[in-house]
C-alpha cells in the first residue's frame, strides 16, 4: 500500500467551557503560534447549529463568545434573522477536479502532462483544506517537500504553477474570492539552460548510426536539427501541415499556442515527400499500438530509448552529469539556434524562428554571436578610417 501524503490540515477537539453552548479549541492561526479558537452552538427548528466566533489572538474570549449566543437565541426567539453565514470556499479536491476537466478541451495533448502533475505530486496534499485555509506558509512547506524528495526546481516550479492556476480558475468561476496564496510564495530559481550542442561532425555521426538503428527516429532528429522543431511539435506533425510546393510546415499547435510557420530545407523536404501521409488529418509519424489485437498506428508519445543509446555509444554524454549538458532530443533544437547565431543570424530572428514569446527566451544564444559583434566593429572601424588609415574628423565629413 503507498504511503499516504502529509496532509497540511490540522483538526483539533473542541472542548465545553464554563458557559453552555460555548466552546474552545486550540488551533494555529499562524503557523508554528498556538492560538485559541471559540465556537458555540445553537438549535433552530429543531436543527443544530456551530457557528466560530473567533481567535484569542484577536481579542476574542469566553464571555464575548457567550454574548454572541445570547443574542442568537434571543433572535431566534421572536422571529428575527440570524446573520447570514458566509458561502464557505470550496474544497481543494473538487475545484481540482473541474480544473483538471478543463485542461482536457484546453492545453496540449489533452491536459496528460498536468493530470499527471497533480496525480504524481500534489493530490493527498490538500485534498481535506478549503482553498481560503491554505496559506502560503501550507505552500512554501509544499515547495520544501517536494525539494527534499529531489525533484528538480523545474519541477516544483510547475507544481506551483498548477496550484496557482487552480486559485485563479477557482475565482474565474465565482467558486472562491479569497486572495491566491501563491503570490507569497517565491518561485524556484531556475538554472536549466543548455549550453551545449552539437559540432557539425558531432551532428553528422548522430544522424549517420540512428538511420541504421531506427529511420523514423533519424527522421525526427534530422528535422528538428534542420529546423528547430520541438519533439511535441514533430510528433504532431498532420498531412494538411506540409506545403511542400512551398517548401513550408505549418505548427498550428506549438507550446505556446502561437501559430507559426518553419522553413524546409532539401533534406526535410525529401523526408516528408516520403513521409506525407495519404490522408491530411493522419500523423506524418506514427508508433504501432501497444496492444497485439490493435493493428492500427497511432501517434507517437515520446522520443524512444533508441535516441539515447545511440548517443551513449558515440559517448556525447561520457562523464557528463550535469543533466543540462547531456545530449537530449532537446539539444538538436538548442543546436539549430547556436549554429544560426555562430552564422551571425540576429538574435530576432532566431527567435522568430524558435518561436520563442520574447526576446529574452533567445538572449540565451547571445554570446555564440560575439565574432559576428567583432566584425562589425571592424567594419565601422574601416569606415571611421581614411584612406590613409586616419579616423575621419568631424570637421573634414562636413
Amino acid at each position: 500500500m503507498a504511503k499516504k501524503k502529509k496532509e497540511y490540515s490540522e483538526k483539533t477537539r473542541r472542548h465545553a467551557t464554563q458557559f453552555p453552548g460555548v466552546y474552545e479549541r486550540e488551533a494555529e492561526r499562524v503557523i508554528g503560534k498556538p492560538d485559541i479558537v471559540y465556537d458555540i452552538s445553537y438549535k433552530k427548528d429543531g436543527k443544530k447549529i456551530w457557528e466560530k466566533i473567533g481567535w484569542k489572538s484577536q481579542g476574542y474570549s469566553i464571555e464575548v463568545a457567550r454574548q454572541i449566543r445570547n443574542e442568537r437565541i434571543i433572535a431566534i426567539q421572536h422571529g428575527e434573522e440570524l446573520p447570514r453565514a458566509k458561502v464557505k470556499a470550496p474544497f481543494f479536491k473538487d475545484v481540482s477536479e473541474d480544473y483538471l476537466k478543463w485542461t482536457e478541451e484546453n492545453r496540449v495533448q489533452k491536459g496528460i502532462i498536468e493530470r499527471y502533475r497533480f496525480t504524481k505530486h500534489i493530490k493527498g496534499c490538500f485534498d481535506n483544506k478549503r482553498l481560503n485555509e491554505i496559506t502560503s506558509f501550507d505552500i512554501e512547506r509544499f515547495k520544501s517537500d517536494l525539494s527534499k524528495k529531489g525533484l528538480a526546481p523545474a519541477s516544483v516550479k510547475h507544481c506551483l504553477v498548477i496550484i496557482r492556476e487552480i486559485f485563479n480558475k477557482a475565482k474565474a468561476w465565482n467558486l472562491y474570492k479569497g486572495e491566491n496564496p501563491i503570490k507569497g510564495v517565491k518561485m524556484p530559481v531556475l538554472q536549466n539552460q543548455r549550453e551545449r550542442f552539437l559540432s557539425y561532425e558531432e551532428a553528422e555521426n548522430l544522424l549517420m548510426k540512428l538511420k541504421t538503428k531506427s529511420p523514423i527516429i533519424h527522421d525526427m532528429a534530422l528535422i528538428s536539427l534542420h529546423t528547430g522543431m520541438r519533439a511535441g511539435e514533430i510528433f504532431n506533425l498532420k498531412g494538411y501541415d506540409l506545403d511542400l510546393e512551398n517548401e513550408l510546415i505549418n505548427i498550428s499547435d506549438p507550446k505556446n499556442k502561437a501559430s507559426r510557420k518553419v522553413y524546409m530545407t532539401g533534406a526535410v523536404k525529401e523526408i516528408l515527400l516520403k513521409r506525407k501521409p495519404k490522408k491530411p488529418e493522419s500523423f506524418v509519424f506514427t508508433g504501432r499500438a501497444k496492444k497485439k489485437t490493435d493493428n492500427a498506428e497511432k501517434k507517437i508519445a515520446g522520443v524512444s530509448n533508441t535516441f539515447f543509446r545511440v548517443a551513449d555509444s558515440l559517448n556525447l554524454n561520457q562523464g557528463i552529469t550535469d543533466r543540462r549538458q547531456k545530449i537530449t532530443f532537446h539539444s538538436l533544437r538548442h543546436t539549430f539556434a547556436s549554429w544560426l547565431a555562430l552564422r551571425g543570424e540576429t538574435i530576432q530572428t532566431i527567435g522568430e524562428l524558435l518561436g520563442h514569446k520574447s526576446l529574452a527566451m533567445t538572449m540565451r544564444y547571445s554570446h555564440l554571436t560575439a565574432d559576428h559583434k567583432r566584425q562589425a566593429i571592424k567594419g565601422l572601424e574601416t569606415a571611421l578610417n581614411g584612406k590613409n588609415g586616419k579616423v575621419v574628423s568631424i570637421n573634414e565629413s562636413k
